[in-house]
């Protein structure tokens, strides 16, 4: 496994992203897309992490410290992917001088984020259908 890479959401990157995002929330997790791609991308830190030569996963890191849009293909979930992706966006978030990163974790993967240091907060709350709950990790 290769670690994440920082990219931007330009020509090169946009369709690779697009594909794991669709057949991850759109496709396995019935989120419209139009809730998925809203516009923040461009603005956006995005991470992808490859299998040999196919991108498998992606996520993205908002100006503010926000953490979303991670997605793993299904098939290669459970192999680190998903730890590099959140690696390198709170390195990214670091050198940006972050103190924070903040995300909405789905439920299932809460104990996923806490191995990596964040914590929980508020209380639970629904978007696109799935049961989220938000977390928070210090970096600074």
């Amino acid at each position: 496994m290769n670690p994440a890479i920082i990219v931007n959401f330009d020509k090169q990157y946009q369709p690779v992203i697009k594909h794991i995002r669709t057949s991850v929330f759109t496709l396995e997790q019935n989120v419209p897309e139009a809730l998925d791609f809203e516009g923040k991308d461009p603005d956006a830190t995005h991470a992808l992490v490859q299998d040999g030569d196919r991108y498998v996963g992606t996520g993205r890191l908002l100006g503010d410290g926000h953490i979303g849009r991670v997605a793993v293909l299904q098939e290669y979930r459970q192999r680190g992917f998903g730890k590099s992706i959140i690696t390198a966006l709170i390195d990214a978030a670091s050198q940006l001088g972050l103190a924070r990163v903040f995300l909405g974790a789905q439920l299932h993967a809460v104990d996923f984020y806490k191995t990596l240091g964040f914590s929980k907060y508020g209380e639970v709350f629904v978007d696109a259908g799935i049961e989220h709950i938000h977390m928070e990790r210090k970096i600074r």
